[in-house]
Protein backbone atom coordinates (compact mmCIF):
# COMPACT_ATOMS: atom_id res chain seq x y z
CA UNK A 1 0.00 0.00 0.00
CA UNK A 2 2.94 2.47 1.25
CA UNK A 3 4.65 1.62 -2.06
CA UNK A 4 1.53 2.46 -4.51
CA UNK A 5 0.93 5.92 -2.32
CA UNK A 6 4.43 6.90 -2.91
CA UNK A 7 4.07 5.76 -7.22
CA UNK A 8 1.12 8.16 -6.83
CA UNK A 9 2.59 10.65 -5.16
CA UNK A 10 5.45 10.38 -8.06
CA UNK A 11 2.76 10.83 -10.70
CA UNK A 12 1.67 14.38 -9.43
CA UNK A 13 5.20 15.54 -8.65
CA UNK A 14 5.58 14.96 -12.58
CA UNK A 15 2.48 16.31 -13.43
CA UNK A 16 2.63 19.50 -11.62
CA UNK A 17 3.39 21.86 -14.37
CA UNK A 18 0.03 20.60 -15.92
CA UNK A 19 -3.13 19.07 -14.95
CA UNK A 20 -3.07 16.56 -11.90
CA UNK A 21 -5.71 13.91 -11.89
CA UNK A 22 -6.35 12.95 -8.55
CA UNK A 23 -8.97 9.93 -10.16
CA UNK A 24 -5.70 8.83 -12.36
CA UNK A 25 -2.89 9.08 -9.28
CA UNK A 26 -5.52 6.89 -7.28
CA UNK A 27 -5.60 4.29 -9.96
CA UNK A 28 -1.49 4.47 -9.40
CA UNK A 29 -2.49 3.81 -5.58
CA UNK A 30 -4.79 1.07 -6.35
CA UNK A 31 -7.33 2.53 -4.47
CA UNK A 32 -10.53 4.80 -5.00
CA UNK A 33 -9.99 8.43 -5.30
CA UNK A 34 -12.49 9.08 -1.99
CA UNK A 35 -9.81 6.95 0.06
CA UNK A 36 -6.77 7.97 -1.69
CA UNK A 37 -8.14 12.15 -0.65
CA UNK A 38 -8.92 10.39 2.96
CA UNK A 39 -5.82 8.68 3.54
CA UNK A 40 -3.43 11.80 2.06
CA UNK A 41 -5.09 13.93 4.36
CA UNK A 42 -4.63 12.07 7.55
CA UNK A 43 -1.10 10.96 7.33
CA UNK A 44 0.12 14.13 5.84
CA UNK A 45 -1.73 16.06 7.97
CA UNK A 46 -3.43 18.50 5.14
CA UNK A 47 -5.42 17.89 2.20
CA UNK A 48 -4.48 16.73 -1.07
CA UNK A 49 -5.20 19.42 -3.06
CA UNK A 50 -3.43 22.24 -0.50
CA UNK A 51 -0.76 19.72 -1.05
CA UNK A 52 -0.79 20.52 -4.79
CA UNK A 53 -0.96 24.09 -4.40
CA UNK A 54 1.89 24.53 -2.14
CA UNK A 55 4.16 22.04 -4.49
CA UNK A 56 3.33 24.41 -7.21
CA UNK A 57 3.87 27.80 -5.56
CA UNK A 58 7.46 26.29 -4.21
CA UNK A 59 8.77 25.17 -7.47
CA UNK A 60 6.91 28.97 -8.22
CA UNK A 61 8.93 30.31 -6.00
CA UNK A 62 12.15 29.06 -6.97
CA UNK A 63 11.54 30.63 -11.00
CA UNK A 64 10.59 33.45 -9.42
CA UNK A 65 13.95 34.00 -7.66
CA UNK A 66 15.54 32.57 -10.44
CA UNK A 67 14.51 35.79 -12.66
CA UNK A 68 14.88 34.05 -16.03
CA UNK A 69 11.20 34.11 -16.57
CA UNK A 70 8.49 37.08 -16.80
CA UNK A 71 5.47 36.53 -13.72
CA UNK A 72 3.24 36.28 -16.45
CA UNK A 73 5.21 33.31 -17.98
CA UNK A 74 5.12 31.27 -14.23
CA UNK A 75 1.84 32.23 -13.68
CA UNK A 76 0.91 30.86 -16.24
CA UNK A 77 3.05 27.57 -16.14
CA UNK A 78 1.73 26.52 -12.68
CA UNK A 79 -1.85 26.99 -13.78
CA UNK A 80 -3.13 30.84 -12.65
CA UNK A 81 -4.69 32.79 -15.22
CA UNK A 82 -4.12 35.91 -14.34
CA UNK A 83 -0.72 37.47 -12.49
CA UNK A 84 -3.13 38.70 -10.07
CA UNK A 85 -4.70 35.07 -8.90
CA UNK A 86 -0.83 34.13 -9.17
CA UNK A 87 -0.15 36.77 -6.70
CA UNK A 88 -2.35 36.53 -3.66
CA UNK A 89 -1.55 32.68 -3.86
CA UNK A 90 2.16 33.69 -4.04
CA UNK A 91 1.44 36.12 -1.06
CA UNK A 92 -0.83 33.96 0.66
CA UNK A 93 2.21 31.19 0.78
CA UNK A 94 4.80 33.02 1.26
CA UNK A 95 4.46 36.09 2.46
CA UNK A 96 5.31 38.44 -0.23
CA UNK A 97 3.99 39.07 -2.98
CA UNK A 98 6.18 37.68 -6.40
CA UNK A 99 7.14 41.18 -7.43
CA UNK A 100 8.52 42.02 -4.40
CA UNK A 101 10.53 38.78 -3.27
CA UNK A 102 12.18 38.71 -7.20
CA UNK A 103 13.40 42.69 -6.09
CA UNK A 104 14.37 42.04 -2.76
CA UNK A 105 15.46 38.28 -2.65
CA UNK A 106 12.96 38.04 -0.26
CA UNK A 107 13.07 34.34 2.18
CA UNK A 108 10.12 32.44 0.73
CA UNK A 109 8.96 28.77 2.17
CA UNK A 110 9.62 25.84 0.92
CA UNK A 111 6.56 22.76 0.79
CA UNK A 112 8.64 19.26 0.85
CA UNK A 113 7.67 16.58 -1.29
CA UNK A 114 5.68 13.95 0.61
CA UNK A 115 7.44 10.34 0.76
CA UNK A 116 5.30 7.61 2.87
CA UNK A 117 7.47 5.31 5.23
CA UNK A 118 6.69 2.46 7.26
CA UNK A 119 8.70 3.23 10.67
CA UNK A 120 7.77 -0.03 12.88
CA UNK A 121 7.18 1.02 16.82
CA UNK A 122 4.29 -1.62 17.75
CA UNK A 123 3.35 1.80 20.17
CA UNK A 124 -0.53 0.98 19.60
CA UNK A 125 -2.51 -2.28 19.41
CA UNK A 126 -6.02 -0.75 17.25
CA UNK A 127 -9.08 -2.97 18.63
CA UNK A 128 -11.64 -2.92 15.91
CA UNK A 129 -14.40 -5.34 14.16
CA UNK A 130 -16.04 -5.62 11.28
CA UNK A 131 -20.02 -4.96 11.30
CA UNK A 132 -22.22 -5.51 7.88
CA UNK A 133 -25.27 -3.34 8.99
CA UNK A 134 -28.68 -3.27 7.45
CA UNK A 135 -29.81 0.36 6.69
CA UNK A 136 -31.24 3.08 9.13
CA UNK A 137 -31.54 6.50 10.24
CA UNK A 138 -30.20 8.64 12.41
CA UNK A 139 -32.20 11.53 14.27
CA UNK A 140 -31.55 14.30 16.21
CA UNK A 141 -30.74 17.94 16.34
CA UNK A 142 -28.33 18.74 13.08
CA UNK A 143 -25.83 22.04 12.92
CA UNK A 144 -23.73 22.91 10.39
CA UNK A 145 -20.14 23.59 11.68
CA UNK A 146 -16.66 23.85 11.39
CA UNK A 147 -14.03 20.65 11.01
CA UNK A 148 -11.36 21.19 13.69
CA UNK A 149 -9.16 18.70 13.34
CA UNK A 150 -6.92 19.21 16.51
CA UNK A 151 -8.92 20.87 19.88
CA UNK A 152 -12.20 21.33 20.94
CA UNK A 153 -14.45 22.01 18.49
CA UNK A 154 -16.23 25.37 19.96
CA UNK A 155 -19.03 25.02 18.05
CA UNK A 156 -19.92 21.44 18.58
CA UNK A 157 -19.83 22.22 22.24
CA UNK A 158 -21.58 25.24 22.09
CA UNK A 159 -24.76 23.40 19.59
CA UNK A 160 -24.58 20.79 22.41
CA UNK A 161 -24.67 22.74 25.31
CA UNK A 162 -27.72 24.33 23.42
CA UNK A 163 -29.95 21.14 23.32
CA UNK A 164 -31.91 20.85 26.80
CA UNK A 165 -31.39 17.53 28.83
CA UNK A 166 -34.75 16.70 29.13
CA UNK A 167 -35.07 16.57 25.20
CA UNK A 168 -31.60 14.63 24.58
CA UNK A 169 -33.67 12.16 27.44
CA UNK A 170 -36.40 11.66 24.95
CA UNK A 171 -34.22 11.11 22.12
CA UNK A 172 -31.85 8.61 23.90
CA UNK A 173 -35.11 6.23 24.72
CA UNK A 174 -35.78 6.07 21.32
CA UNK A 175 -32.32 4.35 20.61
CA UNK A 176 -33.22 0.96 19.01
CA UNK A 177 -30.21 -0.65 17.72
CA UNK A 178 -26.50 -0.36 17.52
CA UNK A 179 -24.46 1.69 18.35
CA UNK A 180 -26.84 2.77 21.04
CA UNK A 181 -27.60 5.69 22.74
CA UNK A 182 -26.56 9.51 22.56
CA UNK A 183 -24.37 9.99 18.86
CA UNK A 184 -22.35 12.18 17.54
CA UNK A 185 -22.80 11.97 13.93
CA UNK A 186 -20.78 13.88 11.09
CA UNK A 187 -21.96 13.42 7.66
CA UNK A 188 -21.93 15.78 4.53
CA UNK A 189 -17.49 16.46 5.02
CA UNK A 190 -16.11 18.80 2.25
CA UNK A 191 -13.87 16.22 0.29
CA UNK A 192 -10.49 17.92 0.83
CA UNK A 193 -11.21 17.69 4.52
CA UNK A 194 -9.42 21.05 5.15
CA UNK A 195 -9.19 22.83 8.36
CA UNK A 196 -12.37 25.08 8.41
CA UNK A 197 -14.66 23.60 5.74
CA UNK A 198 -18.49 22.42 6.84
CA UNK A 199 -20.03 19.83 7.45
CA UNK A 200 -23.31 18.38 8.74
CA UNK A 201 -23.31 17.61 12.92
CA UNK A 202 -26.72 15.82 14.21
CA UNK A 203 -26.34 14.81 17.89
CA UNK A 204 -28.65 11.84 17.63
CA UNK A 205 -29.84 7.93 17.97
CA UNK A 206 -30.34 5.75 15.61
CA UNK A 207 -33.97 4.32 15.83
CA UNK A 208 -37.03 2.63 14.01
CA UNK A 209 -39.50 5.53 15.65
CA UNK A 210 -40.75 8.42 14.23
CA UNK A 211 -38.20 11.67 14.49
CA UNK A 212 -39.67 13.48 17.16
CA UNK A 213 -40.76 17.60 16.27
CA UNK A 214 -37.72 19.71 15.69
CA UNK A 215 -35.24 17.18 14.60
CA UNK A 216 -33.69 16.05 11.60
CA UNK A 217 -33.42 12.85 9.60
CA UNK A 218 -30.39 11.05 8.23
CA UNK A 219 -31.11 7.48 6.35
CA UNK A 220 -28.19 5.68 6.08
CA UNK A 221 -28.13 2.75 3.37
CA UNK A 222 -26.38 -0.71 4.39
CA UNK A 223 -23.33 -1.10 4.29
CA UNK A 224 -19.72 -2.23 6.30
CA UNK A 225 -18.97 -0.38 8.75
CA UNK A 226 -14.97 -0.80 11.23
CA UNK A 227 -15.75 -0.49 14.30
CA UNK A 228 -12.53 1.10 16.26
CA UNK A 229 -12.50 1.49 20.59
CA UNK A 230 -10.36 3.79 22.72
CA UNK A 231 -10.16 5.12 26.27
CA UNK A 232 -8.30 8.19 27.58
CA UNK A 233 -8.40 11.75 27.91
CA UNK A 234 -11.10 13.37 25.83
CA UNK A 235 -10.56 14.95 22.99
CA UNK A 236 -6.81 13.79 22.42
CA UNK A 237 -7.67 10.38 22.90
CA UNK A 238 -10.46 10.49 20.41
CA UNK A 239 -8.16 12.28 17.68
CA UNK A 240 -5.24 10.06 18.20
CA UNK A 241 -7.69 6.90 17.40
CA UNK A 242 -7.91 9.23 14.18
CA UNK A 243 -4.47 9.28 13.36
CA UNK A 244 -4.11 5.63 14.41
CA UNK A 245 -6.90 4.58 11.92
CA UNK A 246 -5.60 5.95 9.16
CA UNK A 247 -2.07 5.77 9.70
CA UNK A 248 -1.76 2.05 11.10
CA UNK A 249 -5.30 0.09 10.49
CA UNK A 250 -5.82 1.40 6.82
CA UNK A 251 -2.35 0.41 5.72
CA UNK A 252 -2.16 -3.18 7.03
CA UNK A 253 -6.28 -4.28 5.86
CA UNK A 254 -7.85 -4.99 3.38
CA UNK A 255 -10.32 -2.40 2.99
CA UNK A 256 -10.85 1.44 2.08
CA UNK A 257 -13.27 4.25 3.41
CA UNK A 258 -16.11 4.69 1.28
CA UNK A 259 -18.73 7.93 1.30
CA UNK A 260 -20.64 8.24 4.37
CA UNK A 261 -21.70 9.37 7.65
CA UNK A 262 -18.86 8.99 10.68
CA UNK A 263 -20.32 7.65 14.12
CA UNK A 264 -18.84 8.77 17.58
CA UNK A 265 -20.38 7.59 20.63
CA UNK A 266 -18.54 8.28 23.96
CA UNK A 267 -19.48 7.95 27.31
CA UNK A 268 -17.58 9.00 30.59
CA UNK A 269 -15.16 7.01 32.43
CA UNK A 270 -14.43 6.94 35.99
CA UNK A 271 -12.36 10.26 35.73
CA UNK A 272 -14.22 13.48 34.18
CA UNK A 273 -11.59 14.09 32.12
CA UNK A 274 -11.64 10.78 30.46
CA UNK A 275 -13.82 8.64 27.85
CA UNK A 276 -14.57 5.77 26.42
CA UNK A 277 -15.44 5.63 22.60
CA UNK A 278 -16.73 3.99 19.66
CA UNK A 279 -15.98 5.18 16.07
CA UNK A 280 -17.63 3.82 13.54
CA UNK A 281 -16.32 4.49 9.99
CA UNK A 282 -17.69 3.46 6.99
CA UNK A 283 -15.28 1.03 4.34
CA UNK A 284 -15.61 -1.12 1.68
CA UNK A 285 -13.08 -4.25 0.45
CA UNK A 286 -10.38 -2.46 -1.33
CA UNK A 287 -10.11 -5.03 -4.81
CA UNK A 288 -6.56 -3.49 -5.14
CA UNK A 289 -5.39 -5.37 -2.28
CA UNK A 290 -5.24 -9.47 -1.57
CA UNK A 291 -7.34 -10.22 1.35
Amino acid sequence: MLERLNEAMEYIERHLGGTVDVAEAARIAATSEYHLRRMFSALAGMPLSEYVRRRRLTLAGAEVLADRDTLLEIAVRHGYGSGEAFARAFRSMHGVGPGEARRSGAELSSQSRVTFRLTVEGSSDLRYRVVDKPGFTVVGPKARVPLVHSGPNRSIIDFVRGIAPEDLERLEKLSDQEPHGILAVCDGLDPSRAEGTELDYYQGVITTSAAPAGTAVLPVPAGTWAVFTTSGPAPEAIQNLWRDVFMEWFPSNPYRSRPGPEILRTRGASSVAETDAELWLPVERDPGRPS
